[in-house]
């Protein structure tokens, strides 16, 4: 079973991160939000039925209706993700903070939950399927750990683990720039 609170790894007084200036915190989680909300409006186009599916993805024996579902709730994830790192939506909007996450948890079970049939059924191998599929357990655990953690009013940790949950969220973004590099 994986430990919901890891210990944190020390490190030698040398090695204290610098803090990060406003400027590029702001920029950063910009460039982050504008990839993320990218990938999500072109995700959409599977529930519209809109443009090509790519051929690996379309000789999948679980496409219909997996990758819809997929899709629509990873996308959702994409979406409301980024915006929930935002400080003032935490601590000055905290009803609308809960309600989109929520909706964030709500697309990650989902899309989760349809990545693990899609990972059974991918054309591209063992290896593949197994990585996917190690990916979608990983990304539902980091979510429901969350949920456990705010819950039981640990805020520190549910953050540490929303934190994991987006990064695995993120993971379709990676995905999309590095694989077009790749060939």
């Amino acid at each position: 079973m994986i430990d919901p609170n890891p210990p944190s790894w020390p490190r030698p007084r040398t090695e204290r991160p610098r803090p990060r200036s406003s400027l590029v915190r702001r920029v950063s989680w910009a460039f982050m939000a504008m990839l993320s909300s990218a990938v999500a409006l072109v995700s959409y186009r599977y529930l519209a039925k809109a443009g090509p599916v790519p051929v690996t993805i379309a000789a999948n024996a679980y496409v219909n209706p997996w990758l819809v579902i997929h899709a629509t709730g990873a996308a959702t994830a994409l979406f409301v993700g980024p915006w929930q790192f935002l400080p003032v939506f935490r601590t000055r909007q905290t009803a609308a903070h809960r309600m989109c996450g929520q909706i964030y948890v709500a697309g990650c079970v989902t899309g989760g939950t349809a990545a693990l049939v899609l990972a059974t059924g991918v054309s591209t191998g063992p290896i593949a399927g197994t990585g996917f599929s190690l990916l979608g357990i990983a990304w539902i655990a980091a979510t429901i750990f969350a949920v456990r953690e705010i819950l039981a009013q640990r805020v520190s940790s549910h953050r540490r683990w929303m934190i994991r949950s987006f990064a695995l969220t993120l993971s379709a973004v990676t995905l999309r720039l590095y694989l077009p590099a790749s060939l």
